[in-house]
């Protein structure tokens, strides 16, 4: 089992930037990708952004791409969201994911953050 459990959201204005952290605990490897999603009501999570645990390439959806980045820290065992030039379309719940590197199905969630960016 692995345990996730966001922290960093919060309400900023347009333009302003946060820095999401997820604490990744329990039977952890090196053989794991972590992500970040997002939701907004009465719509489909979204992918947002994904890192080897290992390290490696990393991966965003369009709407992000220079403005986000994802990092992870080995020796804290986290992974985090830093977003910079934030939009009010960013507003949703942020949840942290793990699966492991052969699957396509992410296993693991963390409970969420709430991010609001006001315009």
């Amino acid at each position: 089992q692995v345990q996730l459990v966001e922290s960093g959201g919060g309400s900023v204005q347009a333009g302003d930037s946060l820095r999401l952290s997820c604490a990744v605990s329990g039977r952890t490897g090196t053989t794991y990708v972590m992500g970040w999603f997002r939701q907004t009501p009465g719509k489909e999570r979204e992918f947002v952004a994904s890192v080897p645990w290992r390290g490696g390439s990393t991966y965003y959806t369009d709407s992000v791409k220079g403005r986000f980045t994802i990092s992870r820290d080995n020796a804290q065992n986290t992974v985090n969201l830093q977003m910079n030039s934030l939009k009010p379309e960013d507003t949703a719940v942020y949840y942290c994911a793990a699966r492991r590197e052969w699957s396509n199905e992410y296993n693991y969630w963390g409970q969420g953050t709430q991010v609001t960016v006001s315009s």
